[in-house]
């Protein structure tokens, strides 16, 4: 079965528009983020990253120095010795985190996007139309120290002497390939995203739609007869479904409502041709969806799929 077929042509045919088929059979239309955004989002994380190790660098160095100056005063010559490797194997420690935990922490959470790529409005998805896992995020930023790390560091020692030599010309050439890898591939893939199945696109910030923002409490009473769900009903699904129905919401698409309406009365067990109004019914279900997790967050409870 074709997901293109009922999409306008735009979306079948621009450049860096792609058509996200979920586990659900769902087609959602998406945008890759272009090369500048990406690059503009990496330099930024980049500056981020080197202010926290600064910042961490100098506050070492400054229990460093009050650490030397008890003991000196003390003096006790190897508590001294032990203090300092505790606190240079700790700078190790957190400039290993910083440089990589940050992306994890980030591209693992809800958003799917490092501060960097919030400001220029990109994030991460699975290709597979699911939802990110820790192994996607895992494998594509340790790819992150064979693409750009690794090969910084050898230029950087090859041209210590002033003279590049050879190791100083195969580490450049290493640090370009991967440098212009997006630009040799149709989905503008990093060597990360390729091996961990992933996309990076656009995000951006959009207001809810009022049938998706805090209704009035006069509209949401009118909305529970006709469609009340059950505790055991909204259990079903969880944060990633919710982003999934805003969006086939926010694209007002006839079909791809039909698709999720009708994956929703399935699960759900409910006859889809006695729910009526496929929109109505999204829109119930997500307000009643959205307000259980929210209160299930409150109290240190979240579900982040159908599986969790």
């Amino acid at each position: 079965m074709s997901s293109t077929a009922a999409l306008p042509g735009r979306l079948r045919y621009g450049n860096r528009d792609r058509v996200m088929v979920t586990p659900e059979g769902i087609a959602l239309p998406l945008t890759l983020a272009s090369r500048g955004s990406r690059a503009g989002a990496l330099m930024l994380d980049l500056i981020f990253v080197g202010m926290l190790m600064f910042m961490t660098t100098i506050a070492l160095l400054w229990i460093a120095g009050g650490t030397l100056d008890l003991i000196a005063k003390a003096e006790q010559p190897t508590a001294a010795g032990h203090a300092l490797q505790f606190l240079f194997i700790l700078w190790i420690a957190a400039m290993f985190l910083f440089r990589n935990a940050y992306f994890l922490f980030f591209e693992l959470g809800p958003r799917g996007a490092t501060p960097g790529k919030r400001i220029t409005g990109i994030r991460i998805a699975a290709r597979d139309g699911g939802r990110l896992t820790a192994e996607m995020v895992i494998a594509r930023n340790l790819l992150r120290d064979i693409e750009l790390f690794l090969p910084l560091v050898f230029l950087a020692s090859a041209s210590d002497g002033g003279d590049m030599g050879a190791a100083g010309i195969a580490a450049t050439a290493w640090f370009l390939i991967f440098a212009f890898f997006p630009f040799f591939n149709h989905d503008r893939l990093r060597a990360g995203d390729l091996i961990a199945g992933s996309w990076v696109v656009e995000a951006p910030k959009r207001r809810l739609e009022a049938a998706m923002s805090a209704r009035d409490a006069a509209a949401a009473a009118d909305a529970r007869p006709a469609f009340a769900f059950s505790e055991a009903e909204l259990a079903v699904y969880g944060e990633y479904e919710l982003q999934t129905l805003e969006r086939v919401l926010r694209e007002n698409r006839a079909e791809a409502m039909a698709a999720v309406h009708a994956a929703i009365c399935r699960k759900l067990g409910r006859p889809a041709e006695e729910t009526g109004d496929h929109r109505a019914f999204l829109e119930a279900y997500y307000t009643q969806l959205r307000a259980r997790l929210e209160a299930g967050m409150r109290m240190g409870r979240r579900k982040a799929d159908k599986f969790a």
